[in-house]
């Protein structure tokens, strides 16, 4: 070749001398062909590693074209090269894009600059591209077939020869899998058709001699014409990404697996993520299989042969589980081989699973848990976490898909071990739950109550989660005379110290009714309890007894009165037979724990019948789930339906979900005692009385067929006339109430409580209370508004 010369005074390179230069991102060169000294004066090795710009007598002009490379367009450009010797060159350049994988992000084509280059000098160009050994070139004609390419044999599994020799004979189904090349020739058909180019697509391209091994191309194409601009097929330029898609792939797993697994606290919808996150880009198939053992509160370190296991989640790949493997819900069993591997948290690859059934002893039971008939291979991970063995992660891959390889296991056990993480505190979560749930339960009275003075029902229904069970409660307490009281609160704060404190606080209750106190002074003894508590023991972070809440409320059968005060709780809502209901005007004072606040009562007058329905704060913070509470209360209230019913339907359109709190509902239905069940009369305060009395009792035990009775009856009240007549005060009185018990009372106006004493041998008195107590099934006495009462139940014999 003869060198030709130009202005500069230097020898210009020959025309057809076409340089290629690879670079990265920040224009950088990585690789040159050996065209390079030509134009530069410098071997490859020494431009490995410079930034193009250097090379450049006008820089700018080279980093607009890289910048507009970087955006998928392609460039060209005229400018001027720097030689080594400081002499300046005249060249036309043209900046491809690459696929951006890698370092390589740009290729130039660098030719020494005229008019046109001629055809020698564009076959140099494009002898040059194909001479690449890292960057595949496909040239395809309007149909499709392969004119000219340079398959790379590491790729494909194929010699390079056939395919540089005669190339007009094959298209990409001849080269790849059907599925793949079906694919990629739908792609490249759209190119020819519209004229779009396709700029860094990936898909798979596996090799047909070699289906099983997994390849991912990075293919660019553009379509180009003939001399008379005409369509003559498109120009597909792709790099092997198989290795950085596979890593991109387990890091998306990865990350998939660490921000959706354990975002919820159920064990099924852990494990309905856990197959959801690897169907279908891991598997085509997905089982979660968990032992029984995996129940609140249980767990086991060993799996012998025989465990039950249930099937709690699966996810197919194509929408249908198949038909011929255990389903969701369905129970298996782990044999003697499956429980072994699980035991020692072996993972198990199957790379080939009709070869691994032939070593088998496969019966029914075998072939429905492990083999599907579409799939090729498996993996079966163990789900193991803190020493307690959970279950069994499934995989299979079906059809022609390249099966599980050993550089599966370390992702699918990392992504195992979380869920397992994930699936354990689930089970722990769980187990708290049911135990609150549990205890919270196990101190509430039975739902049901029949009393003489009411019938009621009592409803708990826990929060949808542990953050919110415990503190609610509800209790029906008989008190004397056929009395009863009502009694719901709240608990500041959840969890089990919640829980544990409302039983000490339905203790208290039940010990201060005992006294048979106004409700106002019993929450004023309540809220004294709370704050000296409160002064010992400080608010955990789950709360504590101070700001809990509490009404109590009392219903006399007698006089059809009901009594009621409130401590920071909400005031109950009372129904009348026909369905009118209206919210109890009370005015709740503070919570427990304010101290020296009083407490206001408020009395009401009831009808037969009438429904009072108590319930906490949850129930009563939105004023439409209120609405809704009442109203549905009034009219199964209006349509006779007893209290269960009753609380039930309401609730049932109340609550359109789990609630945020736990929620506790009474209903009472109150009803009066018959009128000839009670007698009273007043008596002087004189010691001829007790005779009189007597005979009043024993005829009117007569008049109700109780004259068994009349004997201790008549005892008991001597007593208690005698010793009101000697040490109280007039007025004295004495009731009888026919109940399920025979009641007894005598009241006087002094405040003074009998005490029972034990009497010495020599004592003349202080015997008379303790005869009481052997003659009556209970006895006590209570405070009222002019005095005492002191009262005696015998039981009845029906």
């Amino acid at each position: 070749m003869t060198p030709t010369t130009h202005a500069h005074g230097i020898d210009q390179p020959p025309g057809n001398v076409v340089a290629v230069l690879v670079l990265d991102g920040d224009g950088v060169v990585l690789r040159c062909t050996g065209a390079v000294p030509a134009l530069t004066g410098c071997p490859p090795a020494e431009l490995h590693g410079r930034r193009i710009t250097e090379l450049a007598a006008e820089p700018d002009a080279w980093t607009g074209a890289l910048g507009a490379a970087a955006r998928q367009e392609r460039r060209t450009l005229r400018t001027s090269l720097v030689r080594r010797d400081g002499a300046t060159v005249e060249v036309d350049a043209e900046v491809l894009p690459l696929p951006a994988d890698g370092r390589t992000r740009f290729a130039v084509c660098v030719a020494p600059a005229g008019p046109a280059r001629s055809a020698t000098g564009d076959e140099s160009l494009v002898r040059a591209l194909f001479s690449q050994d890292h960057i595949g070139l496909i040239i395809h004609g309007a149909d499709l077939r392969i004119t000219r390419a340079n398959l790379d044999p590491r790729l494909f599994g194929l010699p390079r020869a056939p395919h540089a020799e005669n190339p007009a004979d094959l298209r990409l189904t001849d080269i790849l899998v059907p599925q793949d090349a079906a694919a990629i020739e739908a792609r490249l058909r759209r190119v020819l058709d519209t004229g779009e180019s396709l700029i860094a697509w990936e898909h798979p391209a596996r090799p047909l001699v070699a289906p099983a091994r997994e390849r991912v191309l990075s293919l660019s194409a553009f379509r180009f014409h003939d001399a008379r601009d005409r369509v003559a097929g498109v120009a597909v330029m792709f790099t092997d990404i198989t290795e950085n898609h596979t890593a991109r792939r387990r890091l998306a797993l990865l990350y998939a697996a660490a921000t959706r697994l354990g975002r919820t606290l159920d064990v099924t919808r852990n494990a309905d993520e856990l197959t959801g996150i690897l169907v279908p880009d891991f598997a085509d198939l997905a089982s979660v299989d968990l032992s029984d053992t995996v129940s609140p509160g249980r767990g086991s370190g060993r799996f012998l042969p025989g465990t039950r296991l249930r099937r709690i989640a699966t996810a197919p790949g194509d929408g249908a589980w198949p038909a011929d493997i255990y389903q969701r819900g369905d129970t298996v069993r782990a044999r003697e081989a499956e429980s072994r591997a699980l035991c020692e948290g072996r993972t198990v690859l199957v790379p080939d699973l009709a070869a691994w059934a032939g070593e088998l002893d496969i019966d029914e039971e075998r072939r429905r848990l492990l083999l599907p008939a579409t799939a090729t291979s498996a993996l079966f991970v163990p789900l193991h976490e803190r020493g307690t063995v959970l279950g069994v992660l499934g995989l299979w891959r079906t059809g022609d898909r390249a099966p599980f390889a050993g550089s599966d296991v370390p992702l699918i056990e990392e992504i195992a071990s979380r869920a397992a993480l994930s699936l354990e505190n689930a089970r722990r979560y769980a187990t708290e739950l049911r135990t609150v749930e549990t205890l919270q339960r196990s101190l509430l009275p039975p739902s049901g109550v029949a009393l003489s003075a009411a019938e009621s029902s009592g409803i708990y229904v826990p929060a949808g989660s542990a953050s919110g069970i415990g503190g609610c409660w509800y209790d029906v307490i008989e008190l004397s005379a056929t009395r009863v009281a009502f009694v719901i609160g709240d608990v500041a704060g959840h969890g089990l110290s919640a829980t544990a404190t409302m039983g000490r606080l339905r203790t208290a209750v039940q010990t201060l009714s005992d006294l048979d106190l106004p409700p106002e002074e019993l929450l004023t003894h309540l809220d004294d309890l709370v704050v000296r508590l409160g002064a010992t023991e400080p608010q955990s972070q789950d709360g504590g007894v101070l700001g809990s809440t509490c009404l109590y409320c009392v219903y006399d059968p007698v006089t059809g009165h009901c009594v009621m005060a409130s401590a920071g709780h909400p005031p109950p809502v009372l129904i009348t037979p026909d369905g009118r209901h209206t919210r109890v005007r009370l005015t709740p004072g503070p919570a427990l724990g304010a101290g020296n606040m009083p407490f206001e009562p408020l009395e009401l007058a009831l009808e037969p019948g009438s429904v009072l329905g108590l319930y906490t704060k949850e129930l009563a913070r939105d004023g439409a789930r209120r609405r809704v509470l009442h109203e549905r209360m009034a009219a199964a209230v209006a349509s006779g339906s007893p209290p269960a019913e009753i609380g039930s339907a309401a609730l049932e359109q109340a609550l359109t979900g789990p609630p945020a709190d736990d929620v506790a509902l009474l209903v009472a239905r109150v009803r009066p005692l018959p009128g000839n069940t009670t007698t009273a009369w007043q008596l002087k305060a004189d010691p001829s009385v007790v005779g009189e009395a007597r005979r009043l009792i024993t005829t009117q035990l007569a008049d109700w067929d109780l004259e068994e009775y009349a004997f201790t009856t008549e005892l008991i009240v001597s007593e208690l006339l005698t010793n009101a007549i000697r040490y109280a005060k007039p007025p004295v009185r004495l009731r009888l109430i026919n109940d399920k018990n025979l009641i007894c009372e005598v009241s006087d106006a002094s405040q003074t409580q009998p005490r029972l004493r034990r009497a010495r041998l020599m004592d003349e008195g202080g015997r008379g209370l303790f005869l009481i107590a052997q003659l009556a099934h209970r006895w006590g006495s209570r405070y009222t508004c002019s005095g005492k009462t002191i009262w005696t139940e015998q039981q009845l014999i029906s």
